[in-house]
């Protein structure tokens, strides 16, 4: 059998599974805190017919080899943390990070999980949770009689609120940030959440401004980070990858149509 045949389907998953990566992408072009996915690809083994150093005669060293790649697979789907865009939306509970960092989820469960979404909520017990209702670590609880519209946060990620009885502010707690070593490594769990992994390595906590981690601000609100016109650009390569790669194997299966026929 003609080793292009499958050479070229082994092209063609590969552009199917870029278009695919792609498609996702393109579909969370308004997710909030979205950060796009590349997909990498590698050549695959080598059909080693004649070595390349290999002695032809006795003072002659053939000074090239004969090898026949099979073909390419995808090597890893990556996310790109590129900073999105900042859009200003004037709600008190919507923040933004500026720079590296994770909101600290706690999940139904009691595990953590991180997020780049901040779409913040209040819930019926005053708590500051995301849309889901997943509580915000540490733990947020606004005072009776607060007044939505005089909560401020500061960059740093400290919280203030004002209740309806006092023109003082009233400290609520401090937002903490957490980064990764590797944050390509952590996992994404969908609901724009990721948890820790190994590749990750460790959660290294801290506070917002400091010691590396983001900025957070108030009343704004991280977009994805997904160009659409590069994504369009990267589709159309794939397309023409792909039909390219069915060229090939149109062209294989005619070369053995011609050899099957040899006989009539």
């Amino acid at each position: 059998m003609l080793r292009s045949l499958w050479t070229a389907a082994s092209g063609m998953n590969a552009m199917q599974f870029k278009t695919d990566t792609i498609a996702n992408n393109l579909s969370n072009v308004n997710t909030t805190g979205f950060k796009k996915n590349r997909a990498d690809f590698e050549d695959l083994i080598y059909q080693t017919m004649k070595t390349a150093g290999t002695t032809s005669t006795e003072d002659i060293v053939s000074p090239t080899g004969i090898q026949v790649g099979l073909g390419v697979k995808v090597s890893a789907t990556q996310k790109m943390f590129d900073q999105g865009s900042l859009q200003a939306t004037g709600n008190k509970l919507d923040l933004a990070l500026e720079g590296e960092g994770f909101f600290k989820i706690e999940m139904p469960d009691g595990s953590v999980s991180y997020t780049r979404d901040g779409t913040f909520k209040i819930d019926s017990n005053r708590q500051v949770v995301t849309a889901n209702g997943y509580k915000l670590l540490p733990e947020t609880i606004l005072p009776e009689n607060f007044i939505a519209e005089k909560i401020s946060i500061s960059k740093e990620g400290n919280i203030e609120a004002y209740t309806g009885d006092s023109d003082e502010s009233v400290q609520v707690g401090d937002i903490a940030l957490t980064r990764f070593t590797n944050p390509v490594g952590l996992l994404s769990i969908g609901g724009n959440l990721f948890i820790e992994s190994e590749a990750s390595g460790p959660a290294i906590d801290g506070m917002a401004g400091m010691d590396g981690q983001a900025k957070i601000h108030q009343g704004f609100l991280e977009m994805s980070n997904v160009k659409v016109v590069d994504e369009m650009v990267d589709m159309i390569v794939a397309q023409r990858a792909y039909e390219m790669n069915s060229k090939a194997v149109q062209t294989s299966d005619s070369l053995l149509a011609t050899l099957v026929n040899l006989k009539r």
